[in-house]
């Protein structure tokens, strides 16, 4: 499935701050190719598929036939063969115990096999999104991408494991009976038969109007949870703002709308049952009209007319169950083929043969463009050469192209046109994996998991020893932070950091970015969120541990870039100037702008 385009109106630049839009959810695609893809997720449980058919069959084998028993038992009493009688009843009593035991079996085996295909298919959903693009989330909001782990994937569960054994045991049920009323007496099995176009009609009037509610619904709670997870994750910017009053009014917005479409869409899935049971009863009256006057005229017995009427109403029940299913169908069915979107998308292109293991690097931008969204570019014929072991800076207004030039760096983004090389090879050429192994990059917004501070630490790495875990976090001094924790380097720390500061966030970042041990080294706005004092321990730490190193930085408050080799001066998307503080500071341009704004309170 081709990318779609991300609009402007839903779509977040990296970098942006603030709550991610909400964009469009995925187009549902064609129900028959879903259902046929969902089908092929059965290919690896043959064993239990055959296993669980055989016990439907044998259920299904007992159902059909203890009304033939019944009719014969029936008719043995009203003719007074009583010698028979007690045989019949054995074989009723059997077939029942039977049918207990294999009706067990089937739930057994259903949740089992249930449980198999969605764990396979949930599998594969979390590998693609692990595979995904980075620009696929960020233009997709994370709310609906969960709702589809969630939500979705949980839909096609439970209909596998409550409907896939009703649905065959309904359909061989349905054909059973049939041909043990056609047995019986063929004139009242067709007579009787005559509702199924009933049926049939019922069944497509209602299905049409199902479809579209139940796809609705789905679309509607991917995006409730897209708007509770920017609650949640915003929930400061709300407070500090005050927006509460908004942000629920919101909610309650979507989830009005989700209560209306699924109301109606319960009504209509619910709908299907009564509307069953009034035809089954009209097949009643035939068999009550009809099969009497048959047994006036001796062509059936008795006992036949007992079997038809529970023929008649085993006959009705799968057909109302199968009524009663179809919605939860639909509803997997919806859920299935917006898991089926995301897997569809195609992954990110990690394509490359080449290692870094002898690389110097060297870092060369050449004519490079490049836009987020066609036909707007963000950066423009950007040429930038940075040397082996070279500090260079990157400072400009928001929005400039600082932090694409990193993005593009990692290939979290592909170039339009131009090229960018390392040590001279293009990075399409490197291996995605080698790549990013080779460059540590620390970013404005931290990531720290709910693990422990150890574990945190050593994500860069896992060949990282306890010594130089502890070197590393003196240099950046964050060591004296972690032993005042409850549990010190094993203290398990709340989902993103919460428990910490910003800027102790920022330094555990810093630290396992340098523990990375990479030869390029970045560092996007790494000191914007801790004290001056601590930002000169940073800095001076910094000197030392960029020591034959290639270090890009990105940084608003020039203080930290002084020493730099070469501050690189963006504006919209082009370089305006480069050189040395000093030199830049004497050329009176727009870093001089910048830094008399920020240090003299120059107005410009």
């Amino acid at each position: 499935m081709a990318q779609e385009k991300p609009q402007l109106s839903n779509y977040r630049i990296p970098g942006a701050r603030g709550p991610r839009n909400r964009g469009e959810t995925e187009k549902a695609k064609d129900r028959k190719g879903t259902l046929l893809r969902l089908i092929r997720y059965f290919d690896h449980e043959k064993k239990r598929l055959a296993m669980l058919f055989v016990c439907v069959v044998m259920t299904v084998i007992a159902s059909v036939y203890t009304p033939k028993l019944q009719s014969s038992a029936i008719d043995s009493i009203s003719s007074g063969s009583f010698d028979k009688l007690n045989g019949i009843l054995a074989a009723m009593l059997a077939f029942y115990a039977g049918q207990g035991i294999f009706t067990l079996f089937q739930g057994r085996l259903s949740a089992v096999l249930s449980q198999s295909i969605v764990s396979r298919m949930r599998n594969d959903l979390f590998k693609k999104i692990s595979d995904l693009p980075i620009k696929y989330l960020d233009s997709h909001p994370h709310g609906d991408i969960m709702s589809r782990m969630t939500n979705d994937i949980e839909n096609v569960s439970g209909t596998v494991s409550q409907s896939f054994s009703s649905l065959v045991s309904g359909v061989l049920t349905i054909l059973g009976t049939v041909i043990m009323m056609l047995i019986l007496c063929p004139q009242l099995a067709l007579l009787s038969c005559t509702t199924v176009l009933l049926t049939v009609l019922a069944t497509k009037l209602l299905s049409s109007a199902m479809r579209k509610f139940f796809r609705k619904r789905q679309q509607l709670l991917g995006n409730l949870n897209s708007t509770v997870e920017e609650m949640v994750g915003g929930y400061r910017t709300v407070a500090a703002y005050s927006r509460e009053q908004a942000v629920i009014k919101q909610f309650n917005a979507t989830s009005d709308e989700l209560t209306r479409v699924g109301i109606l869409a319960e009504i209509l899935g619910g709908s299907m049952g009564p509307v069953m049971n009034v035809i089954n009863n009209i097949s009643f009256v035939i068999i009550a009209a009809f099969g009497g006057y048959f047994a006036f005229n001796g062509t059936i017995t008795i006992g036949t007319i007992s079997a038809f009427i529970i023929y008649a109403k085993q006959f009705g029940r799968p057909i109302d169950e199968l009524a009663q299913i179809y919605g939860q169908i639909q509803t997997a069915i919806a859920g299935a083929e917006r898991v089926f979107a995301v897997l569809d998308e195609p992954s990110e292109d990690k394509s490359g043969s080449e290692n870094m293991e002898a690389s110097k690097g060297v870092i060369s931008f050449k004519n490079v463009d490049f836009s987020y969204i066609e036909g707007t570019k963000v950066l423009h014929s950007f040429d930038l050469d940075v040397y082996s072991g070279q500090k260079v800076a990157l400072v400009g207004s928001t929005g400039s192209g600082k932090t694409t030039v990193v993005n593009l760096l990692m290939r979290f983004y592909n170039i339009d046109s131009g090229s960018i090389t390392i040590d001279g090879v293009d990075i399409k050429d490197i291996d995605c994996g080698e790549l990013r192994k080779n460059i540590a990059i620390v970013l404005q917004d931290t990531v720290l998991f709910a693990d422990t501070v150890e574990k945190n630490l050593k994500y860069s790495r896992d060949d990282i020893t306890d010594v130089e875990m502890e070197k590393a976090a003196r240099l950046c001094h964050c060591h004296k932070t972690i032993m005042r924790l409850s549990e010190g380097y094993q203290t398990v720390l709340s989902q993103g950091g919460g428990s910490l500061s910003h800027g102790q966030r920022q330094l555990l970042s810093i630290t396992r970015a340098f523990l990375a041990k990479p030869k390029i080294l970045i560092l996007d706005e790494a000191t914007s969120s801790v004290d001056t004092r601590t930002e000169k321990r940073i800095q001076d730490a910094m000197v030392k541990l960029m020591e034959n190193r290639t270090s890009l930085i990105i940084a608003h408050r020039l203080s930290t870039i002084r020493d730099a080799d070469r501050i690189v001066v963006m504006d919209k998307g082009r370089i305006a100037e480069i050189g040395s503080h000093e030199e830049l500071l004497a050329a009176r341009g727009r870093y001089y702008e910048l830094y008399m704004t920020q240090y003299s309170g120059k107005s410009v």
